[in-house]
């Protein structure tokens, strides 16, 4: 069985979640004995080398790069509102990245072609009219619910104005195209619930972005020292911005007060230049580093003050992988089904995160023992080995009906 995925970004290397999903489950269904293709966008802002694949990635049969250009500009932003379109989306609608999409389907045939977001979703209609492939959606969250509630979190009057017209488009563009995919693969239930809910009445799975435990092994000298706390994340997505300013301006002060020695770690790919010459004290900004895994071992807490996105937030599944005490929200924790104060500690005020991050500094045996409950919990209920078995049989099942 041949499948041809189309991604927006390359899944290498693992530093961001869209990738780290991507990734995953190709790999995954490879070892499965699926035949893995990929057809990816190779944009100014997510860039990479089509000359140097990793090896990691060479169990792809072939990779595609396709030269986009979809840098925001005044105009474009400015262009998107008279003609009624969503700039959010239209910027991945490329006239390149179709032609080679035409010419892959026309050379070669495929069982099932594999959109990673709905930014993919654009192709729907040239995939139908070239391959009798079945199209399925991997969700990665509901796409209009991140800019709604990044929307309802702004509040420069102007901003928001044109984030709810943006979303506005987004949202109808996100429903319509419910009606063209044979599949769709949600992330979580609430999130397949949700595609219910607007209309889609095909085949639905719920696959979690999944993790191989054995490629994380947890540093433990940290536990050892003073306690820090870290976060990571691509810092050019808006709901870890708003976030990360979020923390440090309403709960951070109060921590600092408590504990003048605390420190707060921020990495994060694309950090914007404003947010890197910010000067708060106890707090460092890393921007992009090498080794994510290497990072979060080096401090036991991860933070995720997140209140916009959905989706399974992957960096809080790899805290809990590495044995991270993780204090996050419930839009962090979505999709994730932990106990709080069993698995991770949940966090919705600046109170909340000062009390958490209290009781850790309070109680370090029971941090340490609730990091590895978490450890257990991510490797008994996100294998990726598992998920990716039932995408495979699910994906055997429609093409018996195809």
């Amino acid at each position: 069985m041949k499948i041809l995925i189309l991604s927006k970004k390359f899944p290498y290397p693992l530093r961001e979640g869209e990738p780290i999903a991507t990734f995953n489950l190709s790999r995954s269904l490879h070892r499965l004995g699926w035949e893995v293709s990929l057809l990816v966008m190779n944009t100014t802002k997510h860039r990479f080398d089509a000359d140097k694949i990793p090896p990691a990635c060479h169990f792809f049969k072939n990779i595609y790069p396709v030269e986009v250009d979809n840098r925001i500009t005044a105009w474009g932003a400015l262009k998107s509102i008279f003609q009624g379109k969503s700039y959010i989306l239209s910027r991945f609608d490329s006239g390149a990245y179709g032609l080679k999409l035409s010419e892959i389907l026309q050379t070669e045939a495929f069982d099932v072609v594999q959109l990673e977001t709905v930014y993919m979703a654009h192709y729907t209609t040239l995939i139908r009219q070239i391959s009798n492939a079945a199209i399925a959606m991997r969700a990665h969250n509901v796409e209009h619910e991140i800019w709604q509630r990044y929307a309802a979190d702004t509040a420069n009057p102007l901003r928001k104005w044109y984030i709810q017209l943006q979303n506005k488009s987004l949202r109808i563009f996100e429903v319509e195209k419910l009606k063209e995919y044979d599949l769709l693969i949600a992330i979580t239930g609430r999130d397949l619930q949700v595609f219910r809910d607007l209309g889609f009445d095909k085949q639905g799975l719920v696959a979690p972005a999944g993790i191989d435990l054995s490629e994380y092994q947890p540093g433990y000298n940290c536990f050892q020292k003073k306690l820090s706390l870290a976060f990571i994340g691509a810092l050019d997505w808006m709901p870890n911005q708003a976030g990360i300013l979020w923390f440090i301006e309403k709960a951070w002060p109060e921590l600092r007060r408590q504990f003048p020695w605390l420190e707060f770690h921020v990495a994060g790919k694309n950090t914007p230049s404003w947010l890197l010459k910010k000067e708060v004290e106890g707090v460092i900004f890393h921007g992009e580093i090498e080794d994510a895994k290497a990072f979060l071992n080096s401090h036991p807490v991860l933070l995720a003050p997140l209140f916009s996105g959905s989706g399974i937030k992957i960096k809080v599944l790899e805290g809990m992988a590495l044995g991270r005490l993780v204090i996050t929200t419930s839009i962090g924790a979505e999709g994730i089904p932990a106990i709080d104060g069993e698995h991770f500690l949940l966090a919705e005020t600046p109170e909340d995160f000062v009390r958490k991050v209290s009781w850790c500094i309070g109680h370090p045996g029971e941090m340490f023992e609730t990091g590895q409950n978490a450890r257990r919990f991510a490797g008994d209920f996100f294998d990726n080995n598992k998920i990716a078995k039932r995408v495979g049989e699910i994906y055997q099942k429609i093409l018996s009906l195809h």
